[in-house]
């Protein structure tokens, strides 16, 4: 028979498949020699107590032979023949997977990635963080799998009601992804790995009879009465498809201009602000796990941490165990950073994004206080990107150009005190002491500076001038959101147009947006019928 198992096992028991099974033994009251094998459903660390445990559930197989784990399994039709296209723009998590969704549906999909595959993709990185020279088509944020391929791969997400999970999850399995993501509580594959796993999908695509075109940036969009005709590329080629998915990103500012010049409804969206904060890892550890090491049967610690101050909400994002601080700008002149970790996070600093809530009103106080925001802007659906943009810039400057990061000791910070020297850092292209409550908008520097503070109240020891406060991390989401029906999912104005994924506010995350993506595929399907092949 199989039995379902719940267990609480040390870290180094959880490390012996013979420990596991004495386990499962003793819970069940059966002799070890009746388990013939288990498998591991689900696994959390519970570090709440002196002594950590590991949670974990486990289907176990009593006096039957054991099978090994099944994987879902997909059916790709081939699709080059088929009557049936959709175009769809950007090749992050929301286009990929809407485009797998498509492929079993039997309806072709046309993918334009204004952005590079990830091999050459590469050395576009590698340019800007040794030489400070941004590619605005190919950076962090754009190209093969969009910011999720450079994004740490983390795929724990909260939206379970927006689509199948277990399905997303699954995918990424047979595509190259270690079984463990199918049962840790808070999954990731690690920056090293997604890029195989990303090309691995795209040959699948290609293999299928799916069109997938690299440095094609969309220009245009060919509109008559409610529906769009076609898409025009800036090398003027022309697509044509039976529906497009607009999954661009949430760095896609040019689509937001377009969008908004053509006088399709879009909508400023309150977004997340701040900097990202980085600890030496064995900080953390010793901090999450009560340790002065943490050994090798723990993972590098995480956190999350987040409280409400002067009215708004403080809180982590995108936190990275044994992470790189990595420049994500995506023109010149303007400074963004972000985290990610390859799959054993090995590095010696955790980094952490901590951000604060920007509303719509913040855009309108800044215009009185900036001149670079023009009181034209008022009631513009752009203006929250602009914002994000003018903070943007000013950092770029504070950092004295070619990347270097305005960046401040932790404490220095929240003391408005200059730092007279900066700790080491993961931040390859190099740092420039600043005081940033003179970089950052006011209520920005005043709720981090505040919130540091309570966070070293939860986490003794995490107010410390060990840690480095680096700006800006701004990308943690849309500030514009693209609306569309809530029931035909399209835009309310053009019938064949369907807004996908972070881009147009409806995702946060990999998991999200890969979701988002086939939702929409399906939707479609449902629309424009079913293909002859």
């Amino acid at each position: 028979m199989q039995q379902k198992v719940s267990l609480q096992l040390l870290p180094p028991q959880l490390a012996n498949a013979a420990n596991i099974i004495t386990a499962i033994a003793k819970a069940t009251g059966k002799k070890e020699s009746s388990i013939t094998g288990f498998h591991i459903q689900k696994q959390s660390i519970d570090a709440r107590g002196r002594t950590i445990w590991i949670n974990c559930t486990v289907n176990a197989f009593i006096d039957e032979p054991f099978q090994q784990r099944v994987i879902h399994s997909f059916h790709f039709k081939e699709v080059g023949n088929a009557n049936k296209k959709v175009i769809i723009i950007g090749a992050g998590p929301a286009g990929l997977f809407a485009a797998l969704q498509l492929l079993e549906l039997g309806i072709q999909p046309i993918i334009l990635e204004r952005g590079k595959d990830v091999r050459a993709r590469r050395r576009d990185l590698a340019i800007l963080n040794k030489e400070g020279i941004v590619n605005p088509d190919s950076n962090y944020c754009f190209g093969e799998g969009g910011a999720g391929t450079y994004s740490d791969g983390k795929l724990y997400t909260r939206s379970n009601k927006r689509g199948d999970i277990d399905r997303i999850l699954n995918l990424f399995v047979h595509f190259g992804a270690e079984e463990k993501i199918l049962y840790e509580a808070h999954p990731h594959i690690g920056t090293n790995k997604l890029p195989n796993i990303i090309t691995a999908m795209r040959e699948q695509l290609i293999a299928s009879g799916a069109q997938f075109i690299f440095e094609k940036k969309v220009t245009d969009l060919v509109i008559d009465a409610d529906k769009v005709m076609g898409i025009g590329t800036a090398d003027g080629d022309f697509f044509k498809g039976d529906a497009v998915i607009l999954a661009t990103g949430h760095s896609a500012r040019d689509i937001f201009e377009l969008l908004h010049r053509k006088k399709i409804t879009i909508e400023a969206k309150p977004f997340a602000l701040g900097v990202r904060v980085e600890h030496p890892q064995m900080l953390i550890d010793q901090l999450q796990y009560h340790c002065t090491s943490r050994g090798e049967y723990l993972p590098p610690a995480a956190y999350s941490l987040v409280q409400q101050v002067n009215g708004r909400g403080v809180f982590s994002f995108c936190m990275c165990p044994g992470g790189i601080i990595a420049p994500a700008a995506t023109s010149p002149g303007e400074l963004v950073v972000n985290g990610w970790s390859p799959s054993k996070r090995n590095n010696p600093y955790a980094n952490s994004g901590m951000v604060v809530q920007v509303e719509i009103a913040d855009a309108a106080s800044a215009r009185k206080k900036n001149t670079q925001l023009s009181q034209d802007q008022a009631d513009n659906p752009l203006q929250l990107m602009w914002f994000q943009q003018m903070v943007e810039q000013q950092c770029y400057t504070a950092g004295g150009g070619n990347f270097k990061a305005p960046a401040q000791r932790m404490v220095d910070f929240s003391e408005r005190r200059l730092s007279t020297s900066l700790p080491t850092c993961s931040y390859q292209p190099g740092l420039t002491s600043v005081q940033l409550s003179e970089v950052l908008p006011d209520f920005v520097y005043d709720c981090l500076a505040k919130g540091f503070k309570v966070f070293g109240k939860k986490m003794k020891g995490y107010f410390s001038n060990e840690a480095i406060v680096v700006a800006t991390e701004s990308r943690t989401s849309s500030p514009i959101r693209i609306p569309r029906d809530i029931n035909t999912l399209t835009h309310p104005q053009l019938i064949n147009l369907y807004p996908c994924g972070e881009g147009a506010g409806y995702a946060g995350g990999i998991i999200s947006a890969a979701m988002d993506g086939e939702r929409i595929a399906k939707q479609i399907e449902k629309v424009i019928g079913t293909p002859k092949l």
